[in-house]
């Protein structure tokens, strides 16, 4: 069984090429986090992080109660299931990370001015762009990964976005997703999460990603990003040539083979 978690205003739906270029027969469950995709908007102010771990946990309860699991995480995704494995180690048979390198260190002095901008954010209202029409929808998923298809883009289009009532197109996913959150990242927490994993843990980077420029200079994030990965007891690293952080858009092939792989 292999559980996969999307990432951030993504859709379960985004795994499908990767998951066309499996060879063996799979139990595969992918689904939409709360506000993302076919699930319902949450009608809160905010989202709060821990609140996909729970999620998580509630799934695996409900369809895998007594047994260990596959997990594999893109981006946000890899973030839920990293953190997961720390909380519950007992319930990943093994990991697998696309991308999830977590966010940028904060210090204890940025949340007095962090709580002002989520309380700003909370006065104005939150929207997503619209689209006139589902080819417009592909055409800026290609302007965001030049490396998408006309084929992939119009598969993906379709289930990034629906129809709204006037006839525009409408992204689906929670605006409310795009206000700040008011908790700073504590990365020591985190990497606390990330030294209590058990499991075996596949750690797949892009070697044209750009998702590291938060964390300052591409030296600087390697780095840091080395450091973290250095919590993770038994880790297994890949690098994916011709391939930006939406990795498993861009070489689905590469990346089944390397998912069956390590999973044998």
């Amino acid at each position: 069984m292999l559980f996969m978690l999307h990432g951030w205003m993504d859709v379960s739906a985004s795994f499908q090429f990767m998951v066309d270029c499996l060879r063996r027969d799979w139990h595969l469950i992918a689904f939409d986090w709360r506000g993302f995709g076919l699930t319902d908007k949450s009608g809160a102010d905010s989202y709060w992080f821990a609140d996909y771990v729970a999620d998580l946990d509630a799934i695996l309860e409900c369809t895998a109660p007594d047994q260990a699991v596959n997990l594999l995480g893109h981006s946000m995704g890899g973030n839920i299931a990293c953190i997961y494995a720390g909380v519950r180690p007992e319930r990943i048979k093994k990991l697998i990370n696309f991308e999830g390198f977590g966010m940028a260190a904060t210090r204890a002095e940025q949340a007095p001015g962090r709580y002002a901008k989520w309380l700003a954010e909370l006065r104005e209202p939150s929207a997503l762009r619209t689209y006139a029409t589902l080819a417009d929808v592909a055409a800026r998923l290609q302007k965001t990964n030049p490396r998408l298809t006309d084929e992939r883009a119009a598969f993906l289009s379709a289930h990034w976005s629906a129809p709204n009532a006037s006839g525009e197109w409408e992204i689906l996913g929670d605006p409310a997703h795009k206000r700040s959150s008011p908790i700073l990242y504590r990365v020591d927490e985190v990497m606390a999460c990330w030294k209590a994993i058990a499991a075996p843990v596949l750690w797949v980077e892009a070697a044209d990603t750009d998702v590291w420029r938060w964390m300052g200079s591409k030296q600087q994030a390697r780095i840091e990003i080395d450091r973290r990965m250095g919590f993770i007891a038994q880790l297994t690293t890949a690098m994916i040539a011709d391939a930006g952080h939406m990795l498993h858009h861009d070489q689905p092939q590469a990346l089944a083979e390397l998912i069956e792989q390590f999973l044998d």
